[in-house]
């Protein structure tokens, strides 16, 4: 009954005129998002992000979660059409779904795409709705040594997993430490890395650091690079699939559903690993593995399926422990900050508008994405043809506007700058933002849980080994930091004895 009552609220929020519009163009955009390659979510999300201060929190958070998955809708018409993955998670649907379109069933692979998306994100927002008030339950036990654990634990993993050298992730990870803790400290009134900068002294804000690393660092990468976007003539007719492709895509689709949703909640692991994970799976399965990567509809259901349902996942951990698994989550979080809202165990009960308004909206936002998706895939072709040349410049006066409305300060213009070349420059070298990006927002709770561990220790740092979930997390932590040494090491040495035979 309580959970009868809870949805009820969510209609409540949701069904406002101006909840059920901001859903759709939270959608729409995300949809167009993930049609037109290299703009990316967490890019879009950061230059919509000043945009929705003036907005009541709930209002903002479905709109800037609504681009979150309609996303994963919109990647898929790139890689079928283009064979460009709109979205890094949509990579896998390249193999199978442009082998479809150059078949002559481009239409059957934009219509299993679009149903196995809107089955996946209804039944994994069900999943979520279920599973987070459940966690958060528990997650009220925890006090800040496991809070601390838990971060510290979730930092390492972002850092592990991410691509790349591991070594480079945890220089990102430290670098978003250092930046996080900018400011006056708030017990001892030091002053930290404010260069006697008034503007300081509070910290660097927020907005220009996301903006300028996914928004300006994001225009520089693409505007040099050249993307041959040929879209494959064919007759896009036939979306809906006929009972075979149906009855061959059922099981792709749920086991791609839970696979995604479950690996979705896992620190780093985002949608992409979801998706290979289930084509792996479909093609080990498959009576006939030899049709993957030739036009299999297996191979493009599962792995769409997977995206979105772990497009909801990620909102488990955001949700209930405040800690993002993805770097669009990390801004969902600071959004949710900015608001006066700190997501974690107590969201539910403090916020339950907020909470509820947003698993409403998700459900909402999958029904207008399955009527979106097939009657406009004309107007998207369409767009795909748009040159960067247009496309960037107005992103970029977007991203200015935002960032100087929010303080009107030119020094806040100064630092986005600032931060895009650094984004710019970390992805020439090799470092992903997205570490730096988690450990920024994170740093000041992780500093904050520290500080109220040893005061309920008495400085005692035992605090962390002696009560059994931090020193599980603790473990773990050490774990991941000593295997990425040691498999660092062998890689050098590996490489080394390359060269030698080499010279």
């Amino acid at each position: 009954m309580d959970t009868l009552q809870s949805l009820m609220l969510g209609f409540s929020v949701v069904t406002t005129p101006m909840n059920l519009f901001y859903c759709f163009i939270g959608v729409l955009t995300g949809t167009l998002v993930g049609v037109l390659p290299g703009i990316g979510t967490a890019g879009s999300v950061a230059v919509l992000l000043p945009f929705t201060f003036g907005l009541p929190p709930a209002t903002a958070i479905i709109l800037l979660a609504g681009i979150w998955y309609g996303a994963m809708y919109g990647g898929s018409t790139t890689s079928i059409l283009v064979n460009i993955p709109g979205e890094s998670s949509s990579v896998v649907t390249c193999l199978d779904g442009y082998q479809m379109a150059r078949q002559g069933r481009a239409g059957r692979a934009l219509g299993i795409s679009a149903i196995g998306s809107f089955i996946a994100g209804t039944l994994s927002v069900c999943l979520l709705m279920l599973l987070a008030p459940v966690v958060a339950r528990y997650a009220v036990k925890i006090g800040p040594p496991e809070l601390f654990a838990l971060i510290l634990f979730g930092l390492t993993l972002s850092a592990y997993l991410s691509s790349g050298p591991v070594i480079k992730s945890f220089i990102m990870v430290a670098l978003g430490m250092i930046l996080g803790t900018q400011g006056i400290d708030t017990v001892s009134g030091v002053q930290r890395f404010t260069f006697s900068i008034n503007e300081f002294y509070e910290g660097v804000g927020i907005l220009p650091v996301i903006m300028g690393i996914y928004g300006v660092g994001e225009i520089l990468i693409n505007l040099e690079e050249t993307i041959k976007r040929d879209v494959f003539k064919v007759s896009i007719k036939g979306l809906l699939p006929d009972w075979n492709d149906g009855k061959a895509s059922f099981g792709p689709i749920m086991r791609g559903t839970f696979l995604g949703f479950f690996l979705g909640i896992l620190p780093a692991s985002g949608t992409l690993i979801s998706t290979f994970v289930s084509y792996i799976v479909e093609k080990r399965l498959s009576k006939h593995p030899e049709r993957f990567g030739k036009g299999a509809i297996e191979g493009v259901a599962g792995p769409e399926a997977a995206n979105n349902a772990a497009s909801s996942g990620t909102f488990v951990p955001l949700l209930t422990f405040g800690i993002p698994t993805t770097a669009t989550m990390a801004l969902i979080l600071g959004a949710l900050l900015i608001h006066g809202i700190t997501p974690g165990p107590l969201l539910i009960r403090n916020h339950p508008d907020v909470f509820w308004g947003v698993i409403v909206s998700m459900y909402i936002g999958n029904s207008m994405l399955l009527v979106l998706n097939l009657p406009l895939i004309g107007i998207w072709v369409r767009l795909l043809k748009v040159p960067y040349s247009i496309l960037f410049p107005l992103i970029l006066v977007f991203c200015v506007i935002g960032v100087y409305s929010n303080q009107n300060s030119l020094l806040d213009i100064t630092s986005m700058i600032f931060f895009g070349v650094i984004g710019y420059l970390a992805r020439k070298t090799g470092f992903e933002c997205a570490p730096l990006i988690f450990a920024y927002i994170l740093s000041p709770i992780l500093e904050e849980a520290f500080r109220q561990s040893l005061l309920m220790s008495q400085g005692d740092l035992t605090i962390f080994i002696t009560r059994p979930f931090p020193a599980v997390f603790m473990f773990l932590t050490v774990l991941f930091v000593a295997s990425s040494v040691i498999f660092s090491k062998k890689r050098s040495k590996l490489l080394d004895q390359i060269g030698s035979a080499d010279s």
